[in-house]
């Protein structure tokens, strides 16, 4: 779908829908929506005053005003003034596309929610707007026979000032470029995982680093072995598909100083493309879902695809551990040990505690690369699901600095962290009588044990670890999401990765 800002008046545009935000309870009207009530000859005004709508935050009406060039005027709520945010707006605006598309409208005309008595910084506002409308309106379709009613194809915002339209159309390609990225990630792990094994998976990963003007390296098993990643090739020795281990990077965009290095930020993504338990089999039920095991890989891919969008002043580099886990005949067995990258020896204890193995190697790799920090995303512990719900992920690191920034990207992009501990009396817990440690013990305080298992093959890193098993996957649908896969992490990434490397490249007093 593309989303595109236009300088114009928006009660005189055609479209197959207009959308317009309205504050609760604010009158009389202002700004766009005064002039469209004008254009409508009243049709709003008349709505509120019989107390069908109030602009409660999320409530939609569709009105059919003969005197507008629209075929169709939908009014969404954005909430009290006092509450409104960058994440509401975007959300109403995936509640504006939603209905919009539900209506066959085809295009949509929208202005920017909350930048006027709303108070929000108008480019901040914009991009939120373009990203709710490709969010909310998005359909994974590639496996439907006949694709459910018309997709919205054409988002017009628009902003009638000249100069303000001129410094909004950066913010608006942004949004769309970071949604449409994020979209990516929910289509790879909406994909059946007899489509998606690891060397499918690293097939998509070259095309988008392709297009992405990043460099990438797939190694097999013989260059697996070579390595020593022993905890990954466990994980992917039961099934016939076998793993792959990926490395995509991306030099910085401006050019440095002499003599100066860019930093080095590694993002790290857990690629089960296909979750069956192992030996330590999973119940049959939503056994279905575990496709989308691989959405941390899928937000890294996301990232990559738009990293153009923000032309971070460092070294990115995405690590992609991918197996498919699978109770083969030479599958992992519980009481098997695996030697890790870095030397460790691991008691595997619980099969399905494979994610795990994975990020170990990867770890261990991320090392070697030096980096500034390093990052993983994971759908890890269902423990962290239990704790949180499914309106946050779990947020686990012992830097203060770095807990501070991806919490203040997480507040821009609605995309919620909560910070659970990682204390270092966990790894008596992981203690094992065999080997150096066991990959899974007590039920209790499960995602953070898994956090300290990692923690171990992180030493001498700033590492966070983002456990987005709670996230990654919504139940239901919203405003700004439907049911299923999520895509979630892409935009937080991108927005921490837009305020660190900046920060990192700002000239020093």
């Amino acid at each position: 779908m593309d989303v595109v800002l236009h300088r114009g008046d928006i009660a005189a545009r055609t479209a197959g829908a207009v959308a317009l935000g309205i504050l609760e309870d604010e009158r009389p009207l202002a700004g766009a929506a005064a002039a469209m009530d004008r254009a409508s000859r009243g049709a709003i005004k008349a709505l509120i005053e019989v107390g069908d709508f109030r602009g409660r935050f999320l409530e939609v009406a569709t009105l059919y005003p003969p005197a507008l060039s629209a075929a169709r005027l939908i009014l969404v709520g954005l909430g009290r003034r006092a509450e409104l945010t960058e994440h509401r707006v975007r959300q109403a605006s995936g509640a504006a596309a939603r209905r919009a598309r539900d209506l066959s409208a085809g295009t949509l005309a929208t202005v920017v929610h909350g930048a006027g008595r709303g108070g929000l910084d108008p480019a901040r506002a914009a991009q939120a707007v373009a990203e709710g409308a490709i969010l909310g309106s998005h359909r994974f379709t590639a496996y439907r026979s006949e694709p459910p009613g018309r997709a919205l194809k054409r988002v017009e915002i628009i902003e009638s000032d000249v100069a303000l339209a001129k410094s909004l159309a950066p913010a608006v390609a942004r949004g769309a470029a970071w949604a449409n990225a994020a979209c990516l990630a929910r289509d790879l792990a909406s994909t059946p995982g007899q489509d998606l094994t690891p060397e499918a998976l690293a097939e998509r990963a070259r095309e988008i680093a392709a297009g992405a003007g990043a460099g990438i390296e797939v190694l097999g098993v013989p260059e697996l072995e070579q390595l020593g990643m022993g905890a990954l090739l466990g994980v992917g020795r039961g099934s016939v598909h076998p793993p792959r281990f990926l490395k995509l990077e991306r030099e910085p965009a401006a050019p440095r100083a002499r003599g100066a290095r860019a930093e080095t930020i590694v993002l790290i993504g857990k690629g089960v493309t296909f979750d069956t338990g192992g030996i330590s089999l999973k119940p049959r039920e939503n056994m279905n879902k575990m496709k989308y095991d691989m959405s941390g890989a899928a937000a890294v891919l996301g990232v990559f695809a738009a990293l153009p969008s923000i032309e971070p002043a460092a070294r990115i580099v995405g690590l992609i551990p991918a197996a498919e886990n699978m109770p083969g005949g030479r599958a992992l067995k519980p009481g098997d040990v695996v030697r890790a990258l870095d030397g460790t020896r691991i008691e595997v204890t619980n099969t399905d505690a494979e994610g795990r193995l994975l990020l170990a190697d990867a770890l261990g790799y991320a090392r070697r690369l030096k980096p500034g920090v390093v990052v993983d995303l994971a759908t890890l512990t269902g423990a962290v699901s239990i704790a949180l719900g499914t309106l946050a992920a779990g947020l686990f690191t012992d830097d203060e600095a770095l807990a501070g920034e991806l919490l203040q990207a997480s507040a821009a992009t609605g995309e919620r962290l909560w910070r659970l501990p990682v204390w270092d009396e966990f790894a008596d817990d992981l203690k094992s009588d065999t080997a150096d440690l066991v990959n899974s013990s007590a039920r209790e305080g499960g995602a953070s044990l898994a956090a300290v298992f990692l923690k171990r093959f992180a030493r001498g890193l700033a590492w966070a670890h983002l456990d987005i098993a709670s996230t990654a996957w919504s139940p239901s649908d919203r405003p700004h999401e439907p049911r299923g896969p999520t895509g979630f992490g892409v935009r937080l990434m991108l927005e921490w990765l837009s305020r660190r490397t900046a920060a990192s490249a700002a000239p020093q007093a």
